[in-house]
């Protein structure tokens, strides 16, 4: 990546100020008939679920994006937004161009979804909305769905409480260049400032009350967009994302709210509409009420298949009152975390699957965690482990399918895990049948703490765990056909901005054989460390977002 290009993507500076200096159409007239917008491009720009042929691009009008009726500061009008696709970042072969209307039903979104193009191609894009042009994004479509490419790129994140710090871990991914990015949920919380606290005190203020209305909703999804970090992330490369429990409220379950709330329909309902309007998604995820169609698949030609799923929406109440418990009911095979649908849906994929390697992208610990020593075993009712036929039938599916190298990548828990699956955790020798990558947050919960490799005390009595360390940041992958290879990037705090990233601890996926080969444990080195807050003993525990705080 040239230095231009990267200045360019990496700095959200736009390529020029008005329509004669970009080569986009200016309209006769146009500020005449009505007062002209001030700068709108404030949340910058998006790609997302990249095809063979095509991808989405996106963005949304908002020159005044704390308003509190969530519109943004944009008039009482649609907008006509001009946009264009080139194959270089300076816009010298224009391959597509095109008019999207931000519509003010749609909070002023423009989701502009593009098909026809070559596989396997980079490409750059911009909008303009009357003499304003937006930032400069990278985007790519992926691999023909009959070759083999000889790698990906792709990193994950999650979890992002603007409150509880800096998204500096957004700008450390960008800047490894990965060509593909999964958000695997928790991408915006939806407290009340001085609700949910680090102990040190929240870095930042979240704008407005908890969620509950679409205006709140569409005002917290703006503020979290105004990040210069993210913005950078998000321009760097096409995202597929999945929501978890954040982004309408703290551990609901398909209807069935955290607490007894009459109007849970109606806030679930408003928390999707705003979703949509605020990511890169195609019009096959726009929301019909309280429904939203999520689970879908991103091809990498016949490298990989990542599964996107919604452990969410169609998912059973959580067993025996939620938390960590010893529950018989977890094990009912009634249960699901998924749906039936959803279930059938990603079976039936194992089964037709060509790829070299099957993700399934998502959101709540996959592996067993039991926290207690002695006999009981005690695991998180919100994780699969809540489910525990559900996982089951899953993993025999894959099994059954034949799938050739199943992984599952995580977020939600605020640390970086890595982990053995099986078919029976109760017996620590029956062999390994896939492997679990878990990411730890972006800045929930702090600054964290860093541990010695094999220090937590969980890892005596779950053998098939094999990493786990609390610093915040995100996992960065390089797929090949013969392996995965995954990097655990953390940072030394959040608490303020600039922190630097490095590689924790790195492993390896061979082909074929499932599990987990570690081939880095990487010390934090001394000048950051002598740059990180005092470690807190108590945040060397797990996090696990069981209960509002």
């Amino acid at each position: 990546m040239s230095l231009s290009r990267r200045t360019i993507l990496l700095s959200g500076a736009a390529l020029g100020a008005a329509g004669a200096v970009t080569g986009l159409p200016v309209a006769a007239g146009a500020a005449a008939a009505h007062r002209p917008l001030a700068y709108p491009f404030t949340l910058g720009v998006a790609s997302g679920d990249p095809d063979h042929d095509g991808f989405v691009l996106w963005t949304r009008l908002a020159p005044q994006p704390l308003a509190e009726d969530g519109l943004g500061g944009m008039p009482d009008r649609d907008v006509p937004v001009h946009w264009e696709l080139a194959a270089d970042e300076r816009f010298r072969h224009v391959v597509r161009r095109g008019v999207a209307v931000a519509r003010t039903r749609s909070a002023h979104s423009v989701h502009v979804e593009l098909a026809g193009l070559l596989p396997g191609r980079e490409y750059f894009y911009r909008f303009r909305a009357e003499r304003h042009v937006s930032p400069t994004g990278r985007t790519r479509t992926a691999p023909a769905p009959w070759t083999m490419p000889a790698a990906l790129a792709m990193g994950f994140a999650s979890c992002s409480q603007y409150e509880h710090g800096y998204f500096t871990a957004y700008r450390r991914l960008a800047e490894t260049e990965p060509e593909l990015i999964l958000h695997l949920g928790d991408y915006q919380y939806e407290y009340a400032p001085d609700t949910y606290n680090v102990p040190a005190g929240n870095p930042r203020d979240h704008e407005g009350p908890e969620t509950r209305t679409l205006a709140n909703y569409r005002q917290r999804h703006a503020q979290y967009k105004t990040d210069a970090d993210l913005q950078a992330a998000h321009a760097v490369a096409p995202w597929a994302v999945v929501f978890d429990d954040h982004e309408v409220e703290n551990n609901w379950a398909d209807e069935v709210p955290e607490a007894p709330d009459p109007e849970f329909p109606a806030r679930r309902a408003a928390a999707f509409q705003a979703y949509y309007e605020n990511m890169p998604l195609r019009r096959t995820s726009i929301p019909r009420g309280i429904d939203m169609q999520l689970y879908r698949r991103v091809r990498w030609g016949r490298l990989a298949t990542f599964h996107m799923l919604d452990t969410r929406q169609y998912r059973d109440d959580q067993a025996c009152g939620d938390g960590y418990k010893d529950c018989a009911a977890a094990s009912d095979p009634a249960r699901s975390i998924t749906g039936a649908e959803q279930e059938a849906w990603l079976l039936d994929g194992f089964r037709r699957s060509d790829a070299q390697w099957d993700i399934l992208g998502q959101q709540v610990f996959f592996a067993q965690r039991d926290n207690n020593s002695g006999p009981l075993t005690v695991t998180s009712m919100d994780s699969w482990d809540g489910y525990v036929a559900s996982r089951d039938r899953i993993t025999r599916g894959w099994l059954a399918a034949g799938v050739r190298n199943p992984v599952v990548l995580t977020g939600d828990v605020h640390a970086h895990w890595a982990s053995d699956l099986k078919l029976d955790y109760a017996d620590p020798t029956s062999r390994t049948v896939g492997t679990e990558l878990v990411c730890s947050s972006i800045t929930s919960t702090g600054d964290g703490a860093d541990s010695a490799a094999g220090s937590h005390p969980w890892f005596a009595f779950n053998p098939h765990l094999r990493f786990q360390n609390n610093l915040r940041g995100y996992v960065r992958t390089t797929i090949t056909p013969g392996q995965l290879t995954a990097d655990f990037d953390v940072l030394p705090y959040v608490s303020r901005p600039g922190a630097p990233a490095y590689t924790r601890a790195s492993f390896v996926i061979e082909d074929r054989v499932p599990g987990l080969h570690q081939t880095a444990d990487n010390p934090i080195p001394s000048a950051v460390r002598s740059a990180a807050p005092s470690a807190d003993p108590g945040q060397q525990t797990v996090q696990q977002e069981t209960v509002r705080p």
